[in-house]
């Protein structure tokens, strides 16, 4: 019997299922300073990824909330090797001017010398302290919506107080089914993993189009928190997690609400400019090894995210 080897071993169950690892660093920047770590200008530096879904939301509320100015970035290389995200000076992505880290794993091991999970982007570095504020891209994108409205766009709510409730619930609805799901179903190594992973995908995607239909955005009539969550998937699910994952009942082209949705996103003033499909596709196809061996990279799909979206008679 073949033995199918799991792209990340120590997040496998014995059933085959994919089950990822908690967040480390959960420390939180405030506006008033209590949490130790005060929201100024010039102290946090986020290190990303323009490949990676859980990093992309972060560069998108830093940008929404126009916070290039007040926190810096750095892009890791989209290729992953077997020491991990590395700083290299190719297109999208550079060195890492800040520290001199090579690789992002030097940033966790001067945080915590005995970390022994696996480094994920992003990563939020105080320049004072010389140590990971937070790893986790819920948090981060958090931090940014609501702690540093005195160096951006306070006009900017995505995260409003009365839509708070709705907006926790839909969005672990998401993750646990669209977010994660579809790396559920494309880490997943036996068939039963992946069917039960994948069917609960599009369920959920079946959910959305149908909410998707009398409203322009899942809350109305402006983009709220959980729209960007939502559309990092999106936006590279046709690319990637269709074929490449194996979440093929559909292509997200294939839902008119959905795909008119994900457009209207895409074309909000500068988004387009943080989603970078070179990265995406040579991240997910050179170094998920086990499941792409050849590491051959597709040339497609072709998309155009720039045709009218028709949304705008929504409220």
């Amino acid at each position: 019997m073949t033995q199918t080897k799991a792209q990340f071993p120590d997040e496998q169950s014995h059933e085959g299922a994919f089950l990822r690892q908690q967040d480390a660093f959960r420390g939180w920047v405030s506006a008033d300073g209590r949490s130790g770590f005060p929201a100024e200008a010039g102290r946090y530096h986020l290190y990303a990824s323009f490949a990676c879904p859980w990093a992309h939301r972060t560069i998108i509320v830093r940008m929404l909330k126009h916070l290039e100015g007040a926190i810096g970035m750095t892009a890791v290389d989209p290729i992953r090797d077997e020491l991990g995200w590395a700083f290299r000076d190719v297109p999208g992505a550079g060195r890492d001017e800040l520290n001199g880290f090579q690789y992002l794993a030097e940033a966790y091991h001067a945080s915590d010398p005995h970390y022994r999970g696996r480094v994920t982007v992003p990563v939020l570095w105080d320049t004072v302290t010389k140590s990971i504020v937070s790893n986790s891209d819920d948090d981060i994108m958090r931090m940014f919506e609501t702690e540093f409205d005195a160096l951006g766009d306070a006009s900017l709510d995505l995260y409003p107080v009365r839509e708070r409730a709705a907006i926790d619930a839909l969005n672990e609805h998401i993750y646990q089914t669209v977010n994660d799901g579809v790396y559920r179903a494309g880490f997943a190594t036996s068939q039963s993993a992946y069917e039960h992973a994948a069917y609960r995908l599009f369920a959920t995607l079946d959910e959305l189009e149908e909410r998707l239909a009398q409203r322009r955005f899942l809350f109305g009539a402006a983009p709220l928190e959980t729209d960007w969550r939502l559309f990092v998937t999106l936006i590279r699910f046709d690319a990637v997690y269709y074929g490449h994952f194996k979440c093929n009942l559909r292509r997200i082209a294939d839902y008119p609400n959905l795909f008119g949705y994900l457009r209207d996103l895409y074309q909000t003033g500068g988004v387009a400019e943080t989603v970078n499909f070179d990265h995406i596709k040579r991240h997910y196809y050179y170094t998920h090894d086990e499941i792409n061996p050849t590491r051959i990279v597709p040339i497609g799909p072709l998309q155009d995210l720039w045709a009218p979206h028709g949304r705008e008679r929504l409220k």
